[in-house]
């Protein structure tokens, strides 16, 4: 499955769960590790779960499984990476905090609509 595939079924999935300001970077221009980093955020453990849970398991019947997850447990920073597409879910402190969409800048911004 192409990136951008990968992408809008991330997107889906976050939305089908109500994610939080859900913003899609596209970094295939500055960066060698992916080509969108696709990041939202969850009002509780419970629903930061419920979205990393739907990704997985919308990706998991197209037979797309991550490469690796890291944060479920504590549910404050989820990073699932699928190769090319990046997927950052986290609570609303922590995304405050870390503000990844600040620190790539100069990846460009795109519209839902647009992936």
């Amino acid at each position: 499955m192409e990136a951008r595939e990968v992408a809008k079924n991330v997107i889906e999935a976050m939305e089908e769960k109500k994610a939080v300001d859900i913003r899609v970077l596209d970094i295939a221009g500055i960066s060698s590790i992916g080509d969108y980093f696709i990041i939202a955020g969850g009002n509780n453990v419970n629903q930061v779960h419920a979205i990393v849970d739907e990704i997985d398991e919308r990706l998991g019947r197209k037979g797309v499984q991550p490469k690796h997850v890291e944060g479920y447990q504590n549910a404050n920073w989820v990073l699932m990476d699928y190769g090319d597409v990046i997927v950052h879910v986290f609570d609303s402190e922590n995304r405050l905090y870390y503000d990844l969409e600040r620190i790539w800048k100069d990846g460009k911004s795109m519209d839902l609509a647009e992936i």
